[in-house]
């Protein structure tokens, strides 16, 4: 392709800058919670529609999905099952030979507490060249860059190649399987992918964190707290285990290094795992000994152990303190993994999709890329552990990721657009 066809799509792109803000302002207006993604899901497949372009929509099938060993029972499928939590992709055939690829985002977001923002988290606010709203970085901004970038194509006649897909999915922020693992298990299988999670462009993602919850019942002994000799406090045995635990996330800090996940952000050096209680409930009132008590939590590892590795570490720490101490050892805690069940992955920052996507990134923001990931779990290890497809994340910048006041810059879901439609042309091809 010309560089004057190069600065035709570039330009067409800036041109809708204002249609690239409305749109990530729409999505955000869904309030799309994992769970409830289906007003989302309407606002991307009329948009395709309106392109011309036959919309799959369907429902995961857990049944269909449950022997694959990416696979496992989400929170929010537990609570709520897939009814009525549509993907949706629609795909612009090739005219020639050209390799196929998928740009893929998921339209779920995570819940928000309204009294700690400075903005409605609904209803976006633009200001100082920023998008403040639930969503609007993570990741419904780069769900709007991509299909801007594939509306950009086709105002242009732009024919590519090979086949282009988009594609948007449900619940990534509870772990995904529902998600891009029913759309590959589909048929969905590209030479490869972008997922436009928030990378932080010209920045790449090329790793994730494996993550994984468990939950830990914790027994005691009901009684007056009056004759508190008659009763074993649930609540005094669980923070045993938590203070193991606490001491297993320190251990771990000290030993594991991962150098993608601190390249973007130094604040995570020795941070790279990370074990979390994020819940405890137990008791019932202030004068009865607790008899039981329930944690929750995390553990988050970057590329380098397997899941077994990492379930061994933490059962062993609890154990240690079932043995030791005089109730627990006859009265032992039970223990299991729920939910988040994902192992970590590391793309080769070599293959031709990243360096293209990096050509494109530097020459559109004049900046030098940086490859970073392994913090966090996130869809395309689904891509590349399981089907050898290549998917780096390749998304806008932005800040406060599931915290107050996110917001994403606009500067950036211009260049991320830009971005996807150059790489697009790049590997497809194009018909001449």
């Amino acid at each position: 392709m010309s560089t004057d066809n190069r600065e035709d799509i570039r330009d067409r792109i800036e041109n809708k800058r204002d249609d690239l803000v409305d749109l990530v302002s729409e999505l955000v207006n869904q309030r799309s919670v994992t769970g409830n993604e289906k007003p989302a899901q309407e606002v991307v497949s009329s948009r395709l529609e309106a392109r011309g372009l036959e919309v799959d929509t369907w429902e995961p099938d857990a049944d269909e999905l449950r022997d694959h060993p990416g696979f496992f029972e989400t929170s929010s499928y537990v609570e709520q099952g897939y009814d009525d939590r549509p993907n949706v992709a629609a795909t612009r055939d090739g005219v020639g030979d050209g390799r196929s690829l998928t740009l893929s985002g998921h339209v779920d977001v995570v819940p928000v507490d309204e009294d700690e923002w400075s903005y409605d988290p609904w209803d976006p606010t633009v200001e100082d060249g920023r998008l403040y709203g639930r969503g609007s970085n993570d990741m419904l901004g780069g769900v709007a860059s991509i299909i801007v970038a594939y509306e950009a194509l086709d105002e242009l006649d732009i024919e590519l190649a090979g086949d282009l897909t988009i594609q948007t999915t449900v619940e990534e922020e509870d772990g995904g399987p529902g998600g891009v693992l029913s759309a590959l298990e589909r048929g969905y299988q590209p030479d490869a992918a972008i997922i436009t999670e928030p990378s932080g462009l010209p920045n790449i993602g090329m790793a994730s964190a494996g993550v994984m919850y468990f939950r830990i019942d914790v027994p005691g002994k009901s009684a007056h707290a009056a004759r508190g000799y008659a009763g074993v406090n649930a609540i005094g045995k669980a923070a045993e285990i938590y203070r193991a635990l606490d001491e297993l996330d320190r251990e771990r800090k000290s030993r594991i290094s991962y150098e993608p996940a601190f390249r973007q952000n130094p604040r995570l050096e020795g941070h790279e795992t990370n074990l979390n209680v994020g819940t405890i409930e137990g008791g019932d009132w202030p004068s009865t000994v607790p008899s039981g008590v329930v944690l929750e939590g995390r553990i988050g590892w970057p590329p380098g152990e397997t899941r077994e590795e990492v379930r061994a570490d933490v059962e062993a720490a609890v154990r240690e303190v079932t043995e030791t101490d005089e109730w627990l050892s006859d009265h032992p805690p039970e223990f299991e993994w729920v939910g988040w069940n994902a192992a970590p992955h590391e793309l080769d920052t070599d293959e031709e999709i990243v360096q293209l996507a990096r050509e494109n990134a530097e020459t559109i923001t004049g900046e030098t890329t940086t490859f970073g990931g392994g913090s966090g779990g996130n869809d395309e290890r689904f891509y590349n552990r399981y089907y050898d497809i290549p998917c780096p994340s390749v998304g806008p910048r932005g800040e406060n990721i599931h915290a107050a006041d996110e917001y994403v810059e606009i500067d950036s879901l211009v260049e991320t657009a830009q971005t996807l439609a150059l790489t697009a042309v790049d590997w497809c091809g194009t018909a001449e």
